[in-house]
């Protein structure tokens, strides 16, 4: 069976916000097919289904913050409302409140994703707990050890991205001459 949206589209749209894994609306809406302002009307009708655990407005100084990170529009033409942050519960309670097809397969692969997210944490959380207990083992006794033990810590750790250079880059050329004939 052939996925409405791909897991790994839907978990790069995974956010962290408030120690929650969460969904924002203005990303929700188009995997929907609904607008983000159709989608919370939705939500604000169904108030009672959506609790403070499966919902959450973002306060002033985060939404801010994700105008910076993100490149979100405001002022005009943009948001005139903060943006909300689903959690897993709320994005299930929203296949319920948008009633299509759609909202069911998009509602599954949003779990399948949640699901894929808890399982790779946890994988990581394992290879560490494991390298721990190696470490101790070994001790300071091997220094040889202790260096391939590290290497593979660098080699779990988040590769860090290369920062842009600002500025033009201009290519050194030969100079031209012209010979007169």
């Amino acid at each position: 069976m052939k996925e409405i949206i791909p897991i790994q589209q839907i978990a790069q749209m995974i956010r962290v916000i408030r120690g929650e894994k969460v969904l924002l609306d203005f990303d929700l809406a188009p995997l929907y097919g609904v607008t983000t302002g159709n989608l919370n009307k939705a939500m604000r009708r169904n108030r009672q289904r959506f609790p403070s655990d499966f919902m959450f407005q973002l306060t002033a100084a985060e939404a801010e913050s994700l105008i910076f990170q993100f490149g979100i529009s405001k002022g005009r033409g943009g948001r005139r409302h903060r943006p909300y942050a689903f959690t897993e519960q709320g994005v299930a309670m929203l296949s319920s409140v948008l009633k299509s097809p759609r909202a069911v397969k998009v509602n599954i692969a949003i779990m399948r994703a949640f699901v894929k997210l808890r399982k790779a944490l946890e994988t990581n959380r394992e290879l560490a707990r494991k390298f721990s207990e190696l470490e101790q083992r070994v001790g300071k006794h091997d220094e040889e050890i202790t260096a391939i033990i590290e290497a593979i810590r660098q080699l779990m750790a988040p590769a860090e991205k290369p920062k842009r250079e600002i500025g033009f880059h201009v290519r050194e050329t030969a100079p031209r001459y012209r010979t007169r004939k």
